[in-house]
């Protein structure tokens, strides 16, 4: 069982990557709302006591609950990340990470592994309109509120004024919506699939900064760029692709930037081992299961990918209580 967590043990949401198909059933408000004893979260849930009862002793080996006088509980984890009552419920992720789109190389694991690349038709999950990642777009966005506010921070580093900033594969939005809250005088274009803009527009507006947010609909390969940028952000996006592919991307975002403006790329960045830290160094079975060629780069190599798209002071910024780094560089004056 997980251990409870304490000051020295701060929460991150591993465990619920770690269980991710224990969540389809509404136990969680249930056990929040009380008394949580197993025939009360049945009926919240409408399903068997004896299933109820054999899932919930399940999520408690697993350190999800917490088990009391045959009554459960949350753990400080669950609370925060589990319970819809939570500010920093993450719940919604699970339809993403569950959609038959992407179980079902799992199911074909073997031939992955022989053929070194995904089952799935075409590229996999980035198949040009896939709209996988609408839902992405939709259901990630609480696990990425989090990580907007350290994103903007450092690439703002403080900077005021105007600026123009490039937000590709922007999804829902958040990382450039975020550098315009807090410069108030920076103007967003995030470019995604036009279906998944829509997202990006309704946080923008929720956010009070849609009159700074323009919209860039097309394929970030072949869609002009224009700029020149102050700023370019690439959160969650080059893990798709191999090395080569990656360094044409960051060339044409080069070339997009003014003298002395930055990339940001945020990625889930594995140690040099490749096993270490356990999130980001798993997270290349996703990349193996669902693209022809993604994987979960160690800072060695997106640093060589970067200077050799002509970028410099490449810089590793890893966001606390989180799986993910920034990788920040800047273009050559």
């Amino acid at each position: 069982m997980h251990a409870a967590a304490s000051p020295a043990t701060p929460l991150t949401p591993a465990v619920v990557f770690e269980n991710v198909q224990a969540f389809q059933l509404d136990i969680f408000r249930a056990v929040g709302e009380g008394p949580a004893d197993i025939a009360s979260i049945a009926r919240h849930a409408k399903a068997s006591e004896r299933g109820t009862r054999i899932l919930c002793d399940f999520l408690v080996v697993a350190g999800l609950l917490e088990k009391v006088d045959g009554r459960y509980r949350h753990t400080p984890s669950s609370a925060a990340f589990l319970d819809p009552a939570s500010p920093s419920c993450i719940a919604s992720i699970v339809k993403f990470l569950t959609l038959p789109e992407l179980r079902q190389s799992y199911e074909h694991l073997a031939d992955v592994v022989r053929n070194g690349r995904t089952v799935l038709p075409g590229q996999g999950s980035v198949e040009p309109e896939n709209p996988i990642w609408v839902e992405f777009a939709q259901s990630m966005a609480p696990m990425m509120a989090p990580l907007a506010g350290p994103l903007g921070s450092i690439v703002l580093q403080g900077r005021t004024g105007p600026m123009r900033v490039l937000d590709i594969a922007c999804g829902h939005g958040l990382f450039g919506i975020e550098m315009a809250k807090q410069n108030r005088q920076a103007h967003v274009t995030g470019l995604d699939w036009a279906p998944v803009l829509h997202v990006a527009l309704e946080n923008a507006q929720r956010a009070g900064v849609q009159d700074r947010y323009d919209m860039l609909a097309g394929s970030a390969f072949e869609v002009d760029f224009g700029g020149p940028y102050d700023a370019i952000l690439l959160t969650n996006f080059l893990h798709h692709f191999d090395p080569d592919t990656c360094v044409g991307l960051l060339q044409k975002v080069h070339a997009a930037l003014k003298p002395d403006g930055c990339v940001a790329t945020l990625e889930f960045v594995p140690n040099e081992d490749r096993v270490s830290p356990p999130l980001p160094a798993a997270f290349a079975m996703t990349m193996l299961t669902s693209t022809e060629s993604g994987d979960a780069y160690p800072f060695s190599e997106l640093s060589e990918m970067h200077r050799r798209a002509g970028f410099a002071d490449v810089t590793s910024h890893p966001v606390p209580m989180s799986p993910h780094t920034v990788v920040l560089a800047r273009a050559h004056q």
